[in-house]
């Protein structure tokens, strides 16, 4: 059954080709079979192999695949080979599942859209290139897979392309994220020049056996890996693209945020673990940028109308904490809260979208309101998913690995007291957040009448994935299933255990906190956006309150600030090398070539005696030369 693993990216790339060669000439429905059957049947693949691997895990908890050499330069000899292990089968089974989810959610979501071949053309790419990433054996491939849903994010998020405002923003995600692509490829070559190997194994080991844990060599390969992590994931500085990728269709949202391009960092500074843990100075600022991130995105989404916008800054500061656990060493953890990240936000963006399809096109939270009876398959829903997001105790996937992150923050010899404060101040903001989303959306006064309820094809990835936002947590109980190991216990075989300073606290103490937190945040939302909305109105009216509000809802400036620092220079450096004195050399060339043509052309008058005469003096001025000289 592990025989099938090069099945699983190839599925969604045969979809792709099949609706790009002749989709346009296909009926809606068999484009959606095309579409929405070759991403089920990767799934499908996917848990087969999963499950032989679990029941019967080959040698070393690894399972290789060379499919045939790449290429052949020198030493250098890359092929594209496939790789299972505990970490990527976590990755394919999220990614191709949550995907088919996505997929079949768009057959009826995009049915009335023009190009609807095209739509689903681009997500089986997306999907492959996404798979090919997680199932690389060498950098080189994981980087082809990279760079592909990169161009992919491009395609997906300008697919209206008609309104200029798209094309901006997809121009924009991909230039923010190919400054750290382009940091990651500097990355490989210095990990090839120095290690001589991309094979995944092959370099983690040769990494530890020949860098010194803080010297400059594995500092300098994980801060450029991180580059690229940092782009990708849209953490700072680079997190700018992100909120304005909502300019795509609501799938191509929930694709792109939920369990595939933005967690692409993530799984990078996983799987080349060995080279962060050989520079701690480097995974310290990865604890630093996620505990930075999360809680700036947290204050930017308490100020969005927008409800798509609310989730995609909510999207970068769970990608914080994803980033806050790898810092500090707890590698499962981050996966952990990967899984379920995937889950609830899939089902928010999900629920989002059947919202705003309903109200004709609009994203206006403060335009809403009261939709829970208009809508109520979507409200129970996306209320799971927002309970997740909120980390509601006890009976939430969101809760048990949000917990286990603020826990070994602190309890990590690598954690610290700030950083744990930080992720507990990022929970009061979600959970603050979260809530006023869902009740200025659901609750209070009906201000638009709901035009269209959503159907089988919608309901069925709504249902199914608020179980697993519920469910998905309980893997992590302190309790195993038959011969299954425990999830981190799983992930153990790859990703090694956060280190522990022991006697650091009760892990209950933890969770209590954690539940206050989020108890109290969700019912300071209610107090503010439900029951007392005046309060959060008048705090918005105080001068301070209106400042922090523009700054927030700006996103911190960061759009102003690189203007200013980069784009309006390069704009102004670009007109003036209009007038460049380089160029000036050439145009004097041109310009004299210009004027002896016109010299030139000026002796050629047509007659023939001028022309003899010509011919004479030369040849006595080329004689005198010669006999004088």
């Amino acid at each position: 059954m592990l025989e099938l693993l090069w099945l699983i990216p190839t599925l969604p790339f045969a979809g792709f080709v099949a609706l790009a060669l002749i989709g346009a000439r296909l009926s809606r429905t068999k484009v959606a079979l095309i579409g929405v059957g070759s991403a089920g049947l990767s799934a499908i693949v996917a848990g087969l192999v999963g499950f032989r691997f679990l029941l019967s895990p080959p040698p070393g908890h690894l399972y290789s695949q060379t499919l045939w050499k790449w290429m052949h330069v020198g030493n250098f000899m890359p092929e594209i080979g496939l790789s299972l292990d505990a970490l990527s089968l976590v990755m394919v089974l999220v990614v191709s599942w949550v995907s088919f989810l996505i997929h079949l959610y768009s057959a009826e979501f995009m049915v009335d859209e023009e190009g609807y071949s095209r739509f689903f053309a681009y997500m089986n790419l997306f999907i492959g290139f996404m798979l090919t990433l997680v199932l690389a054996d060498n950098l080189l491939l994981l980087y082809l897979g990279w760079e592909g849903v990169g161009l992919c994010s491009y395609l997906l998020i300008g697919f209206w392309y008609k309104d200029p405002a798209n094309g901006r923003a997809a121009m924009k995600a991909f230039i923010v994220t190919r400054i750290g692509d382009a940091a990651m490829a500097v990355g490989l070559f210095l990990i090839f020049t120095h290690l001589g190997t991309l094979k995944i194994q092959e370099l983690m080991q040769r990494a530890s056996e020949q860098w010194a844990v803080g010297s400059t060599l594995p500092i300098a390969a994980a801060a450029l890996l991180l580059g690229g992590a940092v782009g990708k994931s849209a953490q700072l500085p680079l997190q700018t693209w992100l909120p304005d990728a909502m300019a795509g269709p609501t799938p191509v949202s929930a694709l792109i945020h939920a369990a595939t391009m933005v967690t692409a960092g993530v799984y990078l500074i996983a799987r080349t673990h060995v080279l962060f843990s050989l520079a701690p100075a480097v995974q310290l600022i990865v604890a630093l940028i996620g505990a930075v991130t999360l809680l700036l995105a947290g204050c930017s989404a308490l100020t969005q109308r927008d409800i798509k916008r609310v989730l995609a800054y909510s999207t970068i500061s769970q990608i914080g904490y994803m980033f806050l656990a790898l810092g500090v060493g707890a590698w499962s953890a981050a996966i952990f809260h990967f899984m379920t990240h995937a889950f609830f936000k899939a089902l928010l963006f999900l629920g989002a979208g059947v919202v705003i399809t309903g109200l004709h096109g609009e994203h206006d939270m403060f335009k809403m309101g009261g939709l829970r009876r208009q809508l109520p398959l979507t409200f129970w829903a996306f209320l799971v998913g927002a309970a997740s997001l909120s980390a509601l105790p006890l009976v939430t996937a969101g809760f048990y690995s949000k917990d286990l992150i603020l826990w070994q923050a602190w309890s990590s010899k690598l954690g610290s007291p700030w950083l744990w404060g930080a992720g507990l101040a990022g929970a009061l903001l979600t959970s603050v957040y979260t809530f006023r989303m869902v009740l200025l959306t659901f609750f209070g006064e009906a201000k638009a009448q709901v035009s269209r309820s959503p159907g089988v094809c919608i309901g069925i990835p709504l249902a199914v994935l608020a179980v697993l936002s519920v469910i998905g947590g309980f893997v992590e109980l302190p309790q195993t299933l038959g011969n299954l190991p425990l999830f981190s216990e799983f992930l153990h075989s790859v990703l090694p255990k956060a280190p522990d300073q022991g006697g650091a606290g009760s892990l209950l103490l933890f969770q209590v906190l954690a539940a206050i937190v989020s108890l109290g945040g969700i019912w300071l939302a209610y107090l503010l956006f439900l029951r007392h909305r005046h309060y959060a109105e008048n705090l918005v009216r105080t001068p301070l309150g209106r400042a922090l509000h523009c700054f927030w809802l700006g996103g911190w400036s960061f759009d102003w600030l690189y203007d200013t620092l980069f784009v309006q220079p390069f704009v102004t450096v670009a007109r003036l090398g209009k007038e460049d004195v380089v160029d000036l050399f050439y145009q004097g060339v041109a310009r004299l070539s210009r004027i002896l043509h016109s010299g030139l052309s000026a002796t050629q008058t047509g007659r023939v005696r001028w022309y003899a005469a010509a011919i004479g003096i030369g040849a006595i001025v080329t004689i005198g030369i010669a006999v004088l000289l």
